[in-house]
């Protein structure tokens, strides 16, 4: 069991600002807020490093990843959720991070078979 934090991260190709992606950023803090949600990463673009990128990313973290399943799924933010879907090509993802004092040996000793 994780007692990594969970994310919400959304991989925006393009958006149509008008009034509806307005609405929709005027709710959604009143949304996440009630399930600890917090602004990670919002308005910003992406210094690329390596390979092509064409996109921007929003991320939002939560105490765990059950936090961002339920926000997610909450009416509050069903109720918005088409203001940008029908006016933004975008994929959304949930994300648990990992927890606290993690190392990559973790990961790597459940690959190895044995």
């Amino acid at each position: 069991m994780s007692t990594g934090r969970g994310y919400a991260v959304w991989h925006f190709r393009s958006v149509d600002f008008g009034p509806e992606i307005r609405r929709y950023m005027e709710r959604i803090e009143s949304t996440f807020e009630p399930f600890g949600g917090e602004w990670i990463v919002h308005g910003t673009h992406p210094e690329v490093l390596e390979g092509p990128w064409s996109a921007d990313l929003v991320i939002i973290g939560f105490p765990s990843i059950t936090a961002a399943r339920d926000w997610y799924a909450s009416p509050a933010y069903q109720d918005i959720l088409e203001l940008r879907v029908n006016h933004a090509d975008s994929q959304v993802v949930l994300l648990e991070g990992v927890p606290q004092g993690y190392q990559a040996a973790e990961t790597i000793a459940k690959l190895v078979v044995g």
